[in-house]
């Protein structure tokens, strides 16, 4: 049955590479930037096994390894997602036994392309030990019990991102929270690395943190081999323990997680509105902008798909704030790099209405008054996040004096997405994730082509926001507090020409390309 499963997945995996030409290329581009990967790495070892001591091998196994598995935690989620063709809720229909369908999963991850690579990279670290023959024997089962933690760690994520089944809320809410654990695991490993030898330099900090990994679930599979090399067997043991109990509890929790999750019915939740109560919609103003500005705002307030792009806001200065302190230049303009990235939030908006699209075709609604509408409920959600941050940071960093300049920078390339994206958003569609989809789930039908216009259109925020950009760095290089309120004036006034004329040029796009909009999202597979 497992084999089957693998069958089929391969199937479908070629299937849809032929009918697609850019994800084929996409696919082939990937395989190449494997194989490249694979033959620096071999490189790499090499020359370490031939010219390097015990301590620099052991420093680059522990390290490279732990961070081999946070990339297959954290890789797919910042790139293209996870791979779910195949995964628990599919396969609970069909008559395989729990273990059945635990292999299949771990069998699609291991046989993927970013698992045969991993697999081959982790049984080239021999490489390494060859001087050392009991270590080099003792490295292959050690790199086996690595990858199997990898492909583990990744499938328990996936399914955590996935809410345990339940209603369509709960899995939001599981799936963000564990985005966001996610996302600062990065700055809180930083930082206890950081406090384990604050005073000492960069290779101190590395082999600190080589010595102490091995005795963690991280990189206890990666110590083993460098221990036997160094004659340490109480310490080889101990580390082979701990890999394999690491295994043992990602596997039994995994498959409580897929019991929860495939066991418990799918729970509809019903809300009734007291009559009359028109929530957003009786607040703002009526007309073709009061409704899309109320329709708009509640995406940014209740769609997780929206909510899930403004958590850079207030985490990026949290990893700044970690990795460099509150005197760090990062920390100090974060502001303006989170405007940065909260600048593209909606460059292809209407993507997420999905076919519910065409209600707004079938009200007339002109095209100025939905660029308007959109724009005004991103802002509304956008700008005082940003103004906040932008505050909060000045005030941490115990610099006043750079607040207007921070304020104008981030406010003015906000505005400056804005405007671009109402422009962009009746142009382009792209596949989205689903209402209530895991923010770990990979979109059906995303190609190489639709990541790059991300940023292409970043591009084109960058390059208007050049006047903003270059008055606030300047400003900042100066000591005449002057130039600190014109950063600021030129910001605002800068975002909000560009946002008026990307609305009043969207709008009018959108009036001759509404209908092809619509005739695009029936196309994207589901």
């Amino acid at each position: 049955m497992v084999a089957t499963v693998l069958k089929l997945r391969y199937r479908a995996l070629a299937n849809t590479l032929a009918r697609r030409p850019w994800q084929l290329v996409g696919f082939i581009f990937g395989a190449l930037w494997a194989i490249g990967a694979l033959v620096s790495i071999v490189a790499g070892m090499v020359a370490l096994a031939v010219f390097q001591p015990l301590e620099t091998a052991t420093v680059v196994a522990v390290l490279g390894g732990s961070a081999l598995l946070l990339g297959w935690v954290l890789g797919p989620i910042l790139l293209t997602g996870m791979d779910t063709s195949i995964d628990a809720r599919g396969l609970a229909v069909f008559p395989f036994t729990r273990t059945q369908t635990m292999l299949a999963l771990g069998g699609t991850g291991l046989t993927g392309l970013p698992g045969i690579a991993t697999t081959l990279a982790a049984l080239s670290t021999v490489i390494l030990w060859v001087r050392w023959p009991l270590a080099a024997v003792v490295s292959i089962p050690a790199a086996v019990l690595a990858v199997i933690t990898c492909v583990l760690a990744s499938r328990l994520v996936g399914e955590l991102s996935g809410g345990l089944g339940g209603n369509r809320r709960g899995r939001e809410l599981t799936g963000t929270v564990v985005l966001i654990l996610l996302v600062l695991s990065g700055p809180i490993l930083i930082g206890v690395l950081t406090l384990l030898d604050a005073g000492g330099d960069l290779v101190t900090r590395l082999t600190s943190a080589a010595a102490v990994l091995p005795w963690t679930p991280i990189g206890a599979a990666w110590g083993v081999a460098p221990a036997l090399a160094a004659g340490d067997v109480l310490s080889a043991v101990a580390r082979l323990g701990i890999a394999v109990a690491t295994v043992g509890v990602l596997w039994v929790v995994w498959s409580r997680v897929i019991d929860a999750g495939t066991d418990a019915a799918p729970r509809r939740t019903r809300k009734v509105a007291a009559a009359g109560r028109l929530g957003l919609f009786g607040l703002l103003p009526t007309g073709g902008v009061g409704a899309t500005w109320a329709r708009s705002l509640n995406g940014w307030l209740r769609d997780p798909r929206y909510l899930r792009q403004l958590l850079v806001v207030p985490l990026l200065p949290i990893v700044f704030l970690v990795t460099g302190g509150t005197d760090g230049f990062f920390f100090g303009f974060s502001p303006v790099f989170a405007a940065l990235m909260l600048s593209i939030a909606g460059y292809t908006d209407v993507s997420y209405d999905g076919t519910a699209y065409a209600t707004v075709l079938a009200t007339g609604v002109r095209g100025v008054a939905d660029r308007a509408g959109r724009t005004l409920g991103a802002a509304c959600v956008g700008l005082p996040l940003i103004v906040l941050l932008a505050t909060a940071t000045a005030v941490l960093s115990g610099n006043l004096a750079t607040l207007p300049i921070t304020l104008g920078a981030s406010v003015g390339i906000v505005l400056v997405g804005y405007g671009v994206s109402a422009v962009s958003s009746a142009l382009i569609i792209s596949p989205v994730a689903a209402p209530g989809d895991s923010p770990f789930k990979s979109v059906p039908g995303q190609t190489f082509v639709n990541g790059l216009l991300a940023f292409v259109v970043w591009g084109v925020v960058i390059a208007l926001s050049t006047p903003t950009i270059a008055v606030a760095a300047y400003a900042s290089t100066t000591e005449d507090g002057f130039w600190t309120w014109v950063a600021l004036a030129v910001g605002v006034v800068e975002g909000v020409v560009i946002a008026v004329l990307g609305i009043v040029m969207g709008g009018r796009l959108l009036d001759r390309t509404g209908p092809d909009l619509l005739a695009k999202i029936r196309a994207l597979p589901s």
